[in-house]
């Protein structure tokens, strides 16, 4: 895959880009080759940073004022996801999942922390991948999915700042579009299916020996985190829980009840999904969520009195499930008592579009901020869920599809 970047540095800042030597994820490692500008600043607070894709390329912005800090050209569709070390994202693009360094972080000095901030970098090297898929952050690991060859590579975030790290390898016994988990204990959690059908998942452990499996799972799709480290993964028929060993089924309320995106929050053992109905819907805009409490494995569903899409689902610090409906709104759910709490109006309604990776409003939360694009007028607004008012709004100069940040 090809690549140009070009990087928007304030007037002031005065660092080089220093780059290494490409390498490959099945060639031999090269010698560590940092990607960090020179000269990094040290400021007063933590100056978060957010990363957006769009046609061609992505856009870092400063999280606060939404200023453009860096543009990066690269070709063809682009994804991204938080590397899990609160500094780097990561890429998905053509073959590979590709590094790009935001140029903010932080670094715990005991009972306090010292901030940085440097000009963002594209790592030279990158982890290749046939169909680069999910990416999941658990357990202070980071596992990336290869949909095209079934490949699981795992890593610790936290040695980006110096180079490709030294990750572990495994592979599926067949090609799908899967996900994997590492486990605190060393163990991982991968689902099960081929080319043609994808059925539950199976859990391994250290050594990748089979410790347990569930195939009751068809369509098995997605995953989140739940408080106590519970792991949920979507089924066309409700979802299974993986909880201290333990796989548990939990039927959907309707014989085709699909839960295939999920978000978690390490404050609740609640996990939010999305929840469709209509197994030969084109497109269906489902009007009710679902709650999945991984202690009493109960599903709760919501009504919203508004459609949404799979970009719609985050939470808030405080575990509170938040859905962006087309209705324009920021729908915000208490998960216990399984009621929207706050309605906070952000954008102008909007239609889901047939194709699943053509922009539409999504939502990216970061403490208690969360950040809502509007493709239609290329535009990224900040809210404070706190107060629920519109603290910073920014016009891009590129249609914002993906926003993610660290």
């Amino acid at each position: 895959m090809t690549s140009l970047f070009r990087v928007v540095v304030p007037a002031a800042a005065l660092a080089i880009l220093l780059t290494g030597c490409a390498a490959s994820a099945d060639a031999p490692d090269p010698e560590p080759t940092s990607t960090v500008a020179a000269a990094p600043a040290e400021v007063s607070k933590a100056a978060p940073r957010l990363v957006v894709t769009h046609h061609g390329g992505v856009t870092v912005l400063d999280a606060s004022s939404l200023d453009t800090v860096a543009e990066f050209e690269l070709d063809g569709f682009t994804r991204l996801n938080p590397a899990g070390d609160g500094r780097h994202v990561l890429l998905s693009a053509g073959s590979q999942f590709r590094v790009l360094d935001t140029g903010a972080w932080s670094e715990a000095h005991g009972d306090h922390a010292h901030h940085y901030t440097a000009t963002p970098a594209l790592a030279a090297w990158a982890f290749d991948a046939d169909k680069p898929g999910h990416v999941v952050r658990h357990g202070g690991r980071t596992t990336l999915f290869a949909d095209g060859s079934g490949r699981v590579e795992s890593f610790d975030p936290h040695a980006l700042a110096d180079g490709r790290p030294e990750g572990a390898v495994h592979q599926t016994p067949e090609a799908h579009h899967g996900v994997a988990v590492d486990l605190p204990d060393g163990g991982l959690v991968t689902t099960i299916g081929d080319s043609e059908s994808r059925s539950g998942i199976v859990v391994l452990d250290r050594d990748r020996r089979e410790v347990t499996r569930n195939e009751q799972c068809p369509g098995v799709h997605g995953e989140a985190v739940a408080a106590d480290g519970a792991l949920v993964f979507g089924c066309q028929d409700g979802v299974l829980v993986h909880r201290d060993g333990v796989i548990t089924k939990v039927p959907s309320p309707d014989a085709y009840g699909r839960i295939g995106n999920q978000a978690g929050s390490e404050a609740s053992p609640i996990v939010l999904g999305d929840y469709k109905t209509d197994r030969d819907a084109e497109l269906e805009r489902p009007e009710r969520v679902m709650l999945v409490d991984t202690v009493t494995h109960r599903l709760t569903p919501v009504e919203l009195g508004t459609s949404y899409s799979f970009r719609s689902l985050g939470r808030g610090p405080r575990g509170e499930a938040l859905v962006l409906g087309t209705d324009g709104a920021l729908h915000v759910i208490d998960p216990v008592a399984a009621t929207v709490t706050r309605r906070i109006d952000v954008v102008a309604p909007w239609t889901e579009p047939l194709e699943w990776q053509d922009p539409r409003p999504t939502l990216f939360v970061d403490g208690d901020t969360a950040y809502v694009t509007e493709p239609a007028t290329r535009t990224v607004r900040a809210v404070d869920l706190t107060t629920g008012a519109v603290t910073a709004s920014a016009e891009l100069a590129v249609t914002p599809n993906e926003i993610s940040g660290v």
